[in-house]
């Protein structure tokens, strides 16, 4: 051992725990780190705003499973940030931001760009620790990889004053944090099998995070042994692929109908991983909350969620991965009573998700766009989005078939997509990255465009512009018809400030138009943006904004 500086020692310990990029944007608060990382070996990815770096922090530790690392500057970079913490909050991600923070001999002064980190982060952050040593660096950070993944994965701030990072220190690294695997005891299993059996409806929920692709096989094998209809939480449709015959769709906003009356059917509820919160549950409308009783069979790696929401008749405190293998090892019965349902379900599935069923107002019809796009690229395509109702054409007509290819809040946040897609593509440079972003959410992030004009990753921008915020404009149109306020926008030509960055470019107008502008994009080898000019009538596949508005006026 020798004496390091504490900026060094913090570049160790990510070294000693297996970090291989950091997503930041530079501060003069934290200069000792950014020195310490020259030499590394840890890609330093510079972003253009510390909101699209706690973004593609938060991409990260969903693709990998691993923290995704940010690093911000104190005061107004780590308030910039928040929002991709509450998204690492809300969507159980692992992620880790360490925040440069005031010298110590100033604290409690307001002095320059100073926060109470402990205060401003408490409510969304798991933990929120300021390290005051730094001898003391090897043990914090290593506690911060640990909080992060094990029980419910989440968000940790780490804030480092600007003096400790200079002080030196002779300590050792800590060794790679290696999280704790909840799995479910042999009664736990047993209950499980006793109370499927004796179902005659019964359909799985897989949701969460926390899974890995071997997961996602067993849990595969668990519902063709047992015959069962699988269905996915809102925005977690990577969990399970879209074209196995047990698939029985998603549940989030605007679901299929026939899906919600199956699972208000079903008589047995296997909710593996998730929380089946506000927007899967429909508002807290699909479950009885709090009592669900004996038809619900909740599976999660955090004790503190189980029977939080909804009092389950079976909780089994585990890891989903851990679970799934343990299903998967469940004996096979001869015989169900509820032999046909997931064929039944998956018929339902790929009824509703048929975009050749489906037309809009307006030359472009983005079900044409998705149809496409369905024959056009690879089935491991990484898809990113951020929050708008031109996501609902993603998340109905894309299939997912395999893992780690599905970046999107549950959160519910804009501007996350392009983010992400950086974040993808830097993570996976062998697969085809698509983000899609509305005309409002991408302007909140579309500058990380320039990230992946500068890092060289050719992503592929899907900009679907209708001159509006089109679900706040929706909403509007339905509780006060007419009354056209605070949701309009004027934008720029999207292909041309594509163009300006260094990229590809295209518009597309019509239907007809989009297969050759993505055939041109892909060959380009360049980040691109094709935009996407629609109808703002075109608001959802089955109702148009004056569809709505009639009905409102008639009520």
């Amino acid at each position: 051992m020798s004496s390091r500086t504490g900026g060094r020692i913090l570049v160790d310990q990510l070294r000693a725990h297996g970090v291989r990029q950091v997503f930041c944007v530079p501060g003069e608060s934290y200069l000792a780190v950014l020195d310490a990382l020259h030499e590394s070996g840890i890609g330093t990815i510079v972003c253009r705003q510390e909101g699209g770096a706690a973004y593609m922090a938060e991409a990260a530790g969903k693709m990998t499973g691993q923290p995704g690392i940010v690093m911000v500057t104190r005061g107004p970079g780590a308030t910039n940030a928040s929002g991709g913490i509450h998204v690492a909050a809300q969507d159980s991600t692992p992620l880790i931001m360490f925040v440069g923070q005031v010298a110590r001999d100033m604290r409690d002064r307001e002095a320059f760009q100073e926060l109470d980190y402990r205060a401003v982060f408490g409510s969304i952050a798991k933990w929120v620790v300021e390290i005051d040593r730094a001898e003391r660096i090897p043990e914090l950070v290593s506690r911060a990889f640990h909080v992060a993944c094990q029980g419910r994965p989440g968000p940790v701030v780490v804030a480092l004053p600007e003096d400790m990072l200079t002080e030196t220190a002779v300590c050792a690294d800590a060794p790679c944090f290696s999280p704790v695997v909840t799995r479910p005891g042999a009664d736990d299993m047993e209950a499980l099998r006793r109370r499927l059996l004796a179902a005659a409806r019964p359909i799985v929920i897989a949701g969460g995070s926390g899974w890995t692709a071997r997961g996602v096989d067993d849990l595969m094998r668990f519902a063709e042994n047992f015959a069962l209809p699988v269905a996915v939480s809102f925005r977690r449709q990577m969990l399970f692929p879209a074209d196995h015959p047990n698939f029985a769709g998603d549940i989030g906003i605007g679901p299929n109908p026939r899906l919600l009356e199956r699972v208000r059917a079903a008589d047995l509820v296997l909710l593996a991983g998730g929380r089946l919160s506000e927007m899967p549950a429909q508002g807290y409308a699909l479950l009885d909350v709090p009592g669900d009783g004996g038809r619900l069979i909740h599976v999660h790696p955090g004790a503190e969620e189980l029977n939080k929401t909804y009092r389950a008749g079976l909780g089994i405190l585990a890891t989903p991965h851990a679970f799934a293998a343990a299903a998967a090892a469940l004996p096979r019965p001869d015989a169900v009573p509820w032999a046909g349902a997931a064929a039944s379900a998956h018929a339902d599935y790929l009824d509703w998700s048929n975009p050749a069923k489906i037309t809009t107002p307006g030359a472009l019809q983005m079900a044409g766009v998705m149809a496409h796009l369905r024959e056009a690229m690879p089935a491991d395509t990484i898809c990113c989005n951020g929050a708008g109702n031109y996501a609902t054409w993603l998340n109905r007509f894309w299939p997912y078939r395999s893992f780690a290819s599905q970046l999107a809040p549950t959160s519910g946040t804009m501007g996350y997509g392009v983010p992400a897609a950086v974040a993808a593509k830097l993570l996976a440079p062998e697969r085809e990255v698509i983000a899609f972003a509305g005309d409002g959410c991408f302007l909140m992030n579309g500058q990380e465009f320039a990230t992946a004009i500068q890092h060289d990753l050719p992503i592929i921008v899907v900009v679907v512009d209708n001159g509006m915020y089109g679900t706040i404009r929706m909403h509007q149109e339905r509780e006060y018809p007419g009354r056209v306020s605070g949701t309009a926008l004027v934008n720029p030509d999207f292909a041309a400030l594509a163009r300006s960055y260094g990229g590809h470019g295209e518009t597309v107008r019509e239907t007809a138009e989009f297969a050759p502008a993505l055939a041109r994009t892909r060959a380009s080898g360049k980040p691109a943006i094709i935009h996407c000019l629609i109808d703002p009538e075109a608001i959802t596949p089955a109702r148009s904004l004056s569809d709505i508005r009639r009905a409102a006026l008639a009520k």
